[in-house]
Formats: structure tokens, sequence, C-alpha cells
């Protein structure tokens, strides 16, 4: 992968001014309560309101951004955004008196399904309104939710994730971003990588090392972090895919107050867990629903071609494992909304079986395609969807924590087997002999 040009986040006093909040958009759902609605009345509400608003300034809109694609019609998405905020139709598993709606996870599960078939833009502030959000809510203090919570639902501030970094990318045990308490305020320095978004984003929730001397998850706290100050340097990473989504991150010396950790300074590990968690939550089902339109594309496209044995065996193989995919996605947010249930490592299980599966898929669909798969759409590099799958989906089971990390949260967790040992440093060589 390439690096691009490091870019300077400007300071306070270049700081980009306050994004303004979206005006109320007639006919919205904000002032109905959830609770009165029938999984089908809710369906069918929100089907009628995308029908309906994905017109006019957002007709254009269907299907942009994505995976691999985040620098589609940014502006025009975080309009979007806005509007979905306005109308009331986002934050809608954040409970009520926090400026949500209270949403069922039935209801959640139908968002995603709708929002997906109806091609809708991919959003611009799931990582603030999906992940930090409902961590916030569960962790952070009345001063903090105040804060950040009504910038986050009205689309006002972006967010990013400041997780992995070069030596600690699966493995966030190992990070070695350090947080230091000097006065009012913490002081970060250190590296993260493969930051989506944060080119773009106002504030980065980072895990960081602030007590010094600990190893591995003891030690380690959550930091809510202003992006746009001396000491924040962004680069953009260009991926196979030509596009530049993901960065590289530099903290030199950067500060955020010292009341802006999320939860108790050294339990960093434990609210990452619980955001790792929620990010494997109801929105699975709208992935569900576009891996099920890639799918069908490919089934459409092997209609049309040589009637080839194999290949059919494997485009059936394709389609029983999202059937699979679904019914474990069923089960697993089945699981979460029981206390107890479960074997805690249905997340990861999850994981392994969706990535493995879109990786499998990108492969198919360069098979089907044939020789032309070889060749980019148009000069310089312009790829079409199906090349774009098979390039991004390689990182599927990278990204969000590799297979080998997952299997060995379900070997541990699910099956109760003792952990690797650690590996054993390297014996001590021998001087050389000199010849005699």
């Amino acid at each position: 992968m390439e690096l691009g040009q490091p870019t300077a986040v400007p300071g306070p006093a270049t700081r980009t001014p306050a994004r303004s909040a979206p005006a109320q958009v007639s006919g919205s759902a904000a002032g109905v309560s959830l609770a009165s609605l029938s999984d089908e009345e809710f369906r069918t509400g929100l089907r009628d309101w995308l029908a309906a608003n994905l017109t006019g300034e957002f007709a254009g809109l269907r299907g942009a951004g994505g995976p691999g694609r985040e620098q589609e019609a940014f502006d025009e998405r975080l309009a979007w955004d806005r509007r979905l905020s306005a109308a009331g139709w986002a934050t809608l598993s954040w409970p009520a008196e926090h400026g949500g709606r209270g949403a069922t996870i039935s209801q959640q599960m139908i968002f995603h399904e709708e929002y997906a078939r109806a091609d809708a833009p991919a959003r611009v502030s799931h990582l603030g309104e999906q992940l930090l959000g409902p961590t916030l809510i569960a962790f952070g203090t009345p001063e903090q939710r105040r804060r950040f919570l009504p910038a986050i639902a009205s689309v006002t501030e972006l967010w990013c994730q400041g997780f992995s970094e070069p030596g600690a990318g699966s493995d966030l045990a190992s990070i070695a971003t350090a947080g230091r308490l000097a006065g009012g305020h913490w002081e970060v320095t250190g590296q993260k990588v493969w930051t989506s978004l944060a080119h773009v984003a106002d504030w980065c929730f980072v895990l960081a090392r602030t007590e010094p001397g600990s190893r591995r998850s003891s030690g380690l706290s959550m930091l809510l972090v202003p992006m746009r100050q001396p000491g924040v340097t962004v680069r953009p990473i260009r991926q196979l895919t030509g596009t530049s989504e993901f960065n590289e991150v530099f903290f030199d010396g950067a500060r955020t107050d010292a009341d802006l950790v999320l939860g108790e300074p050294g339990e960093g590990w434990k609210v990452a867990r619980y955001l790792l968690g929620v990010e494997r939550g109801a929105a699975t089902f709208g992935q569900q629903i576009q891996f099920r339109r890639e799918f069908d594309d490919i089934v459409a496209r092997a209609r049309r071609g040589r009637s080839d044995p194999a290949l059919r065996e494997k485009i059936a193989r394709a389609w029983v494992g999202l059937e699979v995919l679904r019914a474990c996605a069923v089960d697993t947010l089945a699981a979460a909304d029981r206390p107890g249930a479960g074997t805690g490592a249905e997340a990861s299980v999850m994981k392994v079986l969706w990535a493995r599966w879109h990786k499998a898929l990108g492969e198919l669909a360069m098979e089907v395609a044939g020789a032309r798969a070889l060749v980019a759409r148009a000069e310089p590099y312009e790829l079409d969807a199906w090349q774009r799958l098979y390039l991004f989906s390689r990182a599927d089971t990278i990204y969000g924590g590799s297979d080998e990390i997952q299997l060995g949260i379900i070997a541990g967790r699910a099956l109760g087997l003792p952990p690797e040992p650690s590996p054993s440093p390297a014996p001590a060589q021998a001087p050389a002999q000199g010849r005699a």
C-alpha cells in the first residue's frame, strides 16, 4: 500500500467552524413512539420514508460510499445523514433519555435491512452514532454525555477510532501510544494506523497506555481527543483500490482535557471490549443485504455465461453460506438480548464467518467474470464493482480483528482451551570461534 502526503490538522485558530444542526424535516418519524408500532408498521413507515426522501438532491446517492468507496459524494452523504437525524431515523438504538428512540433489537434489524434494500448511501457518522454513542451512554459521565451525545446525534461533530497501531493491529493489548496526565490535561504521543475517516473527523476516541510500565491489557485508557489541534498529523494510505479512506495518525504531544477519559483511567480495555461488541451488532443485517445484492449480481452474470458444473457448485455453496450468516446473526443478537446467554465468543464467530465468506465471494466474482476481470475499466486505474469487491475483500479477514485473533478468542471463551504459550526468548548465541 502506498503512503500519501501528510496532512497537518489545523489548530484551534484555523479550526473549521462547527457544523450547523440540520433543520427539521416534514413527514418525519421523530414524534412517533416506536413502542406503539408493530414491526410491520415500523418497516412500512421506514420503507415509505426512504422512497420519498431518496429523491431530488439525494437521488444520485443510491449506492454511494461504503467499504473501499468512502470518498464518494462525502458532502452530499453528510447532508443525507443530517436529513436522517432531523427525521428521527438516526440514533434509533439509543435510550430515549439520551436522545434516542429506544428501538428494539427487531426494529434495529429492520432498519438496517430496509436501509440497505433501498440502496441508501453509506453513513458518514456511523463511528460516532453506532460505536461511541452507546459506549458513552454505558461508561460516560453525565458531563461527557451532555457534551458529546447531542452533537453526535445531530451530525455536527464526526468521530474516528484510534485503536490499531503499526505494532498492535488485531492484538490491541500491544498498544504503545502513551497518554500522560500533566496538570489539567492529557498529553498523547504515538501513532495510529488504518484510521477510517480521520481526515474529516473532529474527534478521535483513542486507546492509549496511561500507566507507564504496564503490560498487555492493563494500564490502558480511552481518551477523547480533538483532532483539529497542533500535534495531530493525518497521512492518507493509498489502498489497492486506488482510494484513501484509511489514514495514519501521528500524535505528538496532542492534548485533551483531564476529564475526557471514557470510564476510569486504566479501564480502557474494558471500555474497548464493550465498544467492539457494539460494532458487531444489528448493523450486520444491513451488511448482509449488501452481500446479497453482490451475490445476486454474480448469479445473474453466471446465468448468461457458459455452463460449468464446478462453478455451479461454488455458487450454490456461496448461497448456503449466506443463509448460514443470517441464521448466525439472528442467534448472536438474540443471545446479546439475554444477559448471561451465549459463550462470549459469538461476535468472533460472526466475524470469522462473514469475513471468509465475503473474501471467497470476491474470488468467485473474478472467476465468473473471466479474463476481462484482469483489465482495469479505464485509465489510469478505474475499477468496476467486481474488481473493487475482489481487491477490498482481501482485507476482510484482517481488519476489525484478524481471523487468527478471532479464532484465539473462540478457542478460549467458547471451548475453554488453554491460551497459547508466550514465545520463548531466543537463546543467546555463543561467540564465534576463530580458526586455528
